[in-house]
């Protein structure tokens, strides 16, 4: 059985304000739930329905809650509930490192959807990508509709919020920059790194000034065929996919 204070502990957790206050997060979902288990993050409250249980095996190290469908709903914050749900600790910080100057990675400026979030998340998980470094505007990686969407890829991707344009000027002559333009070169054409930093910019507006102009490599991904008239740009987690697909092309 769920208490009110359990249950007010989950609720609160859709506000920004509350994560942060308690450093917990909520899950939900089988997949999502015991890949976040099996990364090693910290699990404090765990509870299914009966019928989730007796049609699924879950290794926890907690003690599973028995709630009932009701008690469920008025948890979950999706519209169909799938059985179970979970409050994690959010991983510490990591003191801070230059990795993009040893690997590649993601940068993210002012990305203000969640489920965009939490798809390149997984798309980042996907291609071995293993830190994310966000703009302090974009949005929470911890929100429940991003990790919603990251599927249990937010367990094996660390994400760092930092002054974005501090950190990229940090990297100047130590690991290239790559930007996406309609005026930058063709993607398939020009020479990419091992190694280095991807930014991708917000849903309607791109990459802003400030990080626009510490871009050493301008990327461009070209419609096809070329001059037909077509959308105006790519979502931002569909362009994420194409360009770190390539990367990682090049590398095999």
């Amino acid at each position: 059985m769920l208490t009110k204070s359990q249950l007010k502990l989950i609720k609160s957790l859709e506000l920004k304000k509350f994560r942060k206050e308690s450093g917990l997060f909520v899950a939900e979902g089988g997949k999502t739930v015991s890949d976040l288990i099996a990364c090693g993050l910290e699990c404090k409250l765990l509870i299914a329905t009966k019928e989730w249980m007796s049609a699924h095996t879950i290794k926890s190290p907690v003690t599973i809650t028995e709630v009932n469908e009701e008690e469920l709903k008025r948890a979950s914050f999706l519209r169909t509930p799938q059985g179970i749900l979970a409050l994690f600790v959010q991983p510490a910080e990591e003191p801070f490192e230059e990795h993009p100057a040893k690997e590649l990675c993601l940068a993210l400026d002012n990305v203000q959807d969640p489920g965009n979030l939490g798809t390149i998340i997984r798309i980042a998980d996907w291609f071995g990508i293993e830190h994310i470094y966000c703009s302090t505007g974009t949005v929470d990686a911890y929100n429940p509709k991003t990790v919603q969407a990251t599927m249990g890829a937010i367990g094996r991707v660390k994400i760092h919020y930092t002054h974005l344009p501090q950190f990229i000027a940090g990297l100047q002559g130590k690991a290239p920059v790559y930007g996406t333009f309609l005026d930058g070169g063709n993607i398939y054409k020009r020479t990419l790194s091992g190694n280095g930093l991807i930014v991708m910019g917000n849903e309607g507006n791109g990459i802003g000034p400030e990080c626009r102009e510490l871009i050493t490599e301008r990327l461009f991904i070209p419609n096809y065929p070329a001059g037909r008239k077509t959308s105006e740009s790519l979502n931002v987690s569909t362009a994420t996919a194409i360009i770190c697909s390539e990367f990682r092309r090049r590398m095999e």
